[in-house]
């Protein structure tokens, strides 16, 4: 694997962890797509690193299981503001 690849997969994954951030959060900032982002934690890292691995395998668990709010307050805040129709 490209010293790259494993450098960018150990960035995203400490981005991740320390800022409880989703796969979708994290390739905006990265300017990857969301695939390269779970590729690079899923695949990748636990080869590089299985501790971090671990680490991000919690965060992501934790942002699949509160995504149900998320998108409940997304569509709260767009009727809100009156974007429908």
């Amino acid at each position: 694997m490209k010293d790259y690849i494993e450098e960018r997969a150990v960035e995203i994954a400490n981005y991740i962890i320390e800022s409880q951030a989703t796969v979708r959060e994290a390739a905006k900032v990265f300017k990857v797509s969301k695939s390269t982002v779970h590729k690079d934690v899923s695949e990748r890292l636990p080869k590089i690193s299985p501790s971090i691995s671990n680490e991000v395998k919690k965060v992501l668990e934790k942002n699949k299981a509160e995504r149900h709010i998320r998108g409940g307050r997304a569509t709260h805040n767009k009727y809100k503001s009156g974007m429908i129709g």
